[in-house]
């Protein structure tokens, strides 16, 4: 298999050349569009690719389509729903954690899971559903806005407003505070943070939806203007 992204980085296509017999797995409504040699099947589970559990995720649709080019090798286009930029990470028998609606697709080798014991219930107060991709192969996330990596050496801290937290791999340590200030006043409650100590890497996007729907609330009329 092989992949290109176009329009970076602000509108990014992915773009995935399929050999014949070879398989990805993307959520709905990512799709452009793809060859006529490529075949589109939907369903909730794959061969352990995807696991059923995948139901129980609050970000994430409850099917995937799985795309295989028959015969002869084809190209399948998918995109994010939101303005911004994907990436590709290489996974070698390891665990990439995201959040929800950051999983974009993931090749044959990749089990896409949420049960991730007490890590799921830690981020439910941070309204995070976390999602494991575990195993050998390339996954797919999305961000809004640009797509940042930071690289933490041993020791060494960063924190990270959850509303802009995208994917961390299995390597790196973190906890959640709550905090107070000017932007969560602005948003209505309290805010939480997370603080990851390396080594490791994070994703972060450089855009936060809900900042984004709170401003157009405040210009949209209200009922019976």
């Amino acid at each position: 298999m092989e992949y290109e992204f176009t329009h970076k980085p602000s509108y990014t296509h992915l773009i995935v050349t399929l050999e014949p017999g070879e398989s990805i797995v993307a959520e709905p409504g990512a799709l452009v569009g793809h060859s006529a040699t490529v075949s589109m099947e939907t369903g909730t589970s794959r061969d352990g690719l995807l696991s059923s559990a995948k139901s129980l995720l609050g970000g994430e649709s409850a099917f995937v389509n799985e795309f295989t080019a028959e015969g002869e090798p084809g190209t399948v286009t998918f995109a994010p729903p939101s303005p911004g930029d994907v990436a590709a990470h290489e996974l070698r028998d390891e665990t990439l954690y995201t959040v929800d609606g950051a999983f974009l697709a993931a090749t044959a080798g990749i089990d896409v899971d949420s049960e991730v014991g007490g890590l799921k219930s830690m981020l439910g107060e941070a309204s995070l559903t976390p999602l494991a991709l575990k195993g050998t192969g390339t996954a797919f996330v999305d961000s809004y806005g640009g797509l940042e990596t930071i690289e933490l050496a041993p020791g060494e801290s960063y924190v990270l407003d959850n509303q802009h937290l995208v994917a961390w791999d299995d390597t790196i340590d973190y906890s959640i505070e709550r905090v107070g200030g000017l932007k969560s006043n602005l948003l209505g409650g309290e805010g939480l943070v997370f603080e990851f100590t390396g080594p490791g890497t994070a994703w972060y996007q450089t855009r936060d939806m809900d900042a984004l729907v709170s401003v157009l609330a405040r210009r949209l009329p209200s009922q019976g203007e």
